[in-house]
């Protein structure tokens, strides 16, 4: 009977997401508010069926009554977020809370089906984060002076990189973490956000070529020091980042395509003299010439997306387990295994609605500041899913990135709630200026009249 209802759940599933996906797209052409509240309540119910559909399937799988409970936890604080966000931000984007509140569920229920007590830690760390991030949109607001800080936070940034290239703790190659009293997380993470704001607050001010030259210089800075710690994936992603903020904040093309030209080269440089780069080429080019050492886990990914199809095997039915490092790198292949191919396709989607709406915002905004904030968020974000995503199915090289809101981590789950905070403070933002000079114009006009 169990094995009916997980089989009969695959399907239910990928209906459900491709419903949510629809409206995802569908509520950007609606104008009237009325059509869109009614979508997000139903986008809202879509989230709480899927949820409680896969924890039905976990609970009758595992018979393990600490499912049961985790859910309960999990079902209050997605109905606290949902009530609380909007009660206290009557002009904030739902469309963002409404996806990254998928995004977060899908993350929950393939944790808690790879480790129940990965899934309990990862909870318990978003949990306290979407309540600590309630404060964001009201603090963008009010910190006028967060503009002025720019060479600060890239100073910040490049000591907390240093940090780890001195004591960092080595994981899967890489060298990007630090313990603290028991308790290790990935600098990089948090950085990434410090970056994003002090390269809005230098462009923002002077963009001449001299001045320009000095900013690069610190970008390159963080850069430089990510491929020393051999973090990739990061390098790539402080670099693509830079290179578009620059390029929208001069409107100069050759600064980025000069941009584009010089990180080939060094791509080129760092093939030749670094070993690890060559053997995650090798790797990609060919990983089943070295199945059994270091192509086994893009190996194993393929094979598990393969096997899962378009529709998926079910939850518990496939082998996830069998891919190194599945719960954060590789949780992607995991979900194309179990949920299928048309489950992951959609959820890709959910992404790239979420960088469309992060766009528009950023476009709406006046304020220069602004606008490159909202703009480099948005670019990390999506930039990390193409890596993420892409690395999994040897688009492209592994470069070890997890999948934003839905691959385990605490230091992931907290910049990735910090980011669609901060871009939800710009959105109302926005939102209450446009009120006030509503509200302007209505008494000029009662005024004259």
């Amino acid at each position: 009977m169990v094995n009916i209802i997980v089989e009969f759940s695959k399907y239910l599933n990928i209906i459900l997401i491709a419903i949510y996906t629809y409206y995802a797209f569908r509520v950007f052409g609606y104008s009237d508010k009325k059509k869109q509240n009614k979508t997000y309540r139903k986008m809202s119910y879509l989230i709480f069926s899927f949820h409680f559909i896969c924890y039905l399937i976990l609970y009758l799988t595992t018979k393990n009554i600490k499912v049961i409970f985790l859910y309960g936890l999990e079902l209050i604080t997605l109905i606290l977020v949902l009530t609380l966000y909007q009660w206290i931000y009557v002009n904030l984007s739902k469309q963002i809370l409404h996806n990254m509140l998928f995004l977060l569920t899908i993350g929950f229920v393939m944790l808690t089906r790879l480790s129940y007590d990965k899934a309990v830690k990862q909870f318990m760390i978003a949990s306290a984060t979407l309540g600590l991030c309630l404060i964001i949109p009201l603090l963008i607001d009010k910190m006028k002076y967060l503009s002025r800080l720019g060479w600060l936070y890239g100073i910040v940034g490049i000591l907390m990189l240093l940090s780890v290239l001195f004591w960092g703790v080595e994981n899967y190659g890489a060298t990007n973490w630090i313990r603290i009293a028991g308790l290790t997380f990935q600098p990089s993470e948090f950085v990434k956000i410090l970056f994003v704001f002090g390269i809005a607050s230098l462009l923002s001010k002077r963009t001449d070529f001299r001045y320009i030259v000095g900013v690069t210089a610190l970008a390159a800075s963080h850069v430089l020091i990510l491929v020393l710690e051999k973090d990739l994936g990061g390098a790539l992603i402080f670099f693509i980042t830079y290179l578009v903020m620059l390029f929208v904040a001069t409107s100069q093309p050759l600064y980025f395509f000069s941009g584009l030209l010089a990180g080939c080269a060094a791509s080129y440089l760092a093939y030749h003299q670094f070993n690890h780069v060559r053997v995650r080429v090798m790797v990609w080019r060919d990983p089943w010439s070295m199945i059994d050492n270091e192509g086994y886990q893009v190996s194993q990914s393929l094979f598990a997306i393969g096997t899962g199809g378009w529709f998926g095997m079910g939850l518990f039915k496939g082998l996830p387990t069998s891919i190194p490092v599945v719960d954060s790198d590789f949780i992607f292949s995991a979900i194309s295994e179990e949920m299928g191919g048309l489950f992951a396709v959609c959820l890709i989607l959910i992404c790239i609605s979420s960088f469309v709406m992060f766009i528009n915002i950023a476009m709406k905004l006046n304020n220069t500041f602004y606008k490159l904030i909202a703009l480099g968020l948005s670019i990390i974000y999506i930039f990390q899913v193409f890596l993420s995503v892409g690395g999994v199915t040897k688009f492209i090289p592994s470069t070890g990135v997890t999948l934003p809101l839905v691959s385990y981590g605490g230091s992931s789950i907290l910049s990735s709630i910090i980011m669609f905070s901060v871009i939800q403070g710009l959105y109302v933002l926005g939102q209450d200026r446009n009120d006030n000079i509503e509200k302007r114009k209505r008494k000029k006009k009662i005024a004259t009249e």
